[in-house]
């Protein structure tokens, strides 16, 4: 008789992303899981008390994966562009892991400064500094501003409200990104004349 297989904890996590990702979050359960591993629901639980534990450990790999998803490579020549790009493409490639992430009620209950405050976003903001040339407190200003565009893009790609076109949606992001270091300027540029005129 072949030796019982034991259920680990990872090995729930991972059935539990695999059926998000192919099933969507609705059907993420202890049966469904134990249906993906090929045993029963007893394994399941002995790892986790209950669905909402499954579900949290889920979101955090999701999350994760999310995170370095979207982070640029050193390759890229525009790291603040292929940010965007790569959050928007993670909408129309992983369209069941981007609604677990953000349309259900655990990312309903988080507002935007909770999501600015997200420790995972220090490397992001760390990126977006350098690649505009400003702090880190401009740069999460600015964030939020490409991020409710981003976020709008691939929302709507999740959802399958719009055709996927790389194109335009790296024109669109252009746009907010070029106004966004236009304004950046301008600022700059006013604060100075404004110091210059104070002292004459």
């Amino acid at each position: 008789m072949p030796p019982k297989v034991r259920i680990t904890k990872k090995m729930v996590e991972d059935a539990s992303i695999e059926i998000v990702r192919t099933r969507g979050h609705e059907n993420l359960n202890v049966r469904s899981i134990a249906e993906y591993l090929g045993c029963s629901t007893q394994p399941v639980l002995y790892n986790f008390k209950t669905v909402d534990e499954i579900r949290e450990a889920a979101y955090a790999v999701a999350d994760a994966y999310h995170t370095d998803f979207i982070m640029p490579k050193e390759t890229d020549e525009d790291p603040m562009l292929a940010l965007g790009l790569n959050y928007v493409r993670f909408g129309h490639e992983e369209k069941n892991l981007f609604r677990f992430l953000f349309q259900t009620n655990k990312f309903g209950g988080m507002n935007v400064d909770a999501l600015l405050s997200d420790p995972n976003l220090s490397g992001i903001l760390t990126v977006m500094a350098e690649g505009l040339g400003c702090g880190i407190s401009e740069a999460r200003e600015m964030f939020l501003t490409f991020f409710c565009v981003a976020h709008g893009l691939a929302s709507l790609l999740a959802n399958n409200a719009m055709e996927y076109d790389e194109i335009q949606c790296r024109q669109m992001l252009e746009n907010v990104f070029h106004g966004m270091i236009a304004a950046q300027k301008g600022k700059y540029e006013n604060s100075g004349q404004q110091s210059v005129a104070s002292s004459q």
